[in-house]
């Protein structure tokens, strides 16, 4: 598995870039997949649609608010998801930030780029272990309206702590900083409403990202 480099660019706010970034994010991509491969870890749950949101049967977990309701309205079953690059790209980031900041720059978005890669393989291989059913596109807590304070028990009920070494800091952000969580539901038909992008989340308005011209990608 490798990152995508163009998928790092459009990180970088440089999808056009001159062929000398092309090169060095290229080039950085492939040192990325040498030395650190994505680890992730899923599990599947019924789905009960409760007054607050759909609510993962045995887990304890209700996605609460319009994004989580209108993306799992046709679906049976949720799968939670968790990927990440682990400590060592926390490491050499680090690193590269004390010694050159541009490279580090470059590294980083590779890295965003790696590990989506890595929830895109997890996908494929729900796909494959479900051939009869329908996967909605991903989606994380702090999209639209799902709140980030889900993180605690996505991790828990995922048990990323011994399986991934990921963990939840205490403002809800994830350790290693490479790191995703997300659902993805399961449905007997085909989904043809899709809600990712800026026009359907509730964060439009204050986006800094997307004041900046740029997106989140989800």
């Amino acid at each position: 598995m490798k990152p995508d480099f163009e998928e790092a660019l459009r990180y970088l706010g440089a999808p056009n870039a001159p062929e000398n970034l092309r090169q060095q994010t290229a080039q950085m991509a492939e040192n990325l997949a040498a030395s650190i491969q994505p680890r992730y870890t899923y599990k599947v749950y019924d789905l009960e649609f409760l007054p607050m949101g759909p609510s993962l049967r045995g887990a304890g977990i209700v996605l609460i608010g319009a994004s989580a309701a209108k993306m799992l309205a046709e679906c049976t079953q949720a799968a939670l998801l968790a990927c990440t690059l682990g400590s060592p790209f926390d490491l050499r980031l680090s690193a590269l930030q004390a010694r050159d900041m541009a490279q580090a720059v470059v590294y980083d978005a590779c890295g965003s780029a790696f590990v989506e890669a890595g929830c895109d393989a997890a996908s494929a291989e729900l796909a494959a272990r479900f051939p009869n059913r329908y996967l909605t596109d991903r989606f994380s807590p702090g999209y639209g309206d799902l709140p980030l304070s889900l993180q605690p028990s996505i991790c828990t009920a995922l048990d990323t702590s011994r399986r991934l070494g990921l963990h939840v800091t205490e403002s809800f952000l994830l350790n290693p900083i490479k790191s995703v969580t997300a659902v993805i539901g399961l449905s007997d038909q085909p989904q043809k409403a899709r809600i990712r992008g800026c026009a359907y989340c509730h964060m439009r308005e204050t986006c800094a990202l997307r004041k900046g011209g740029k997106n989140c990608a989800i």
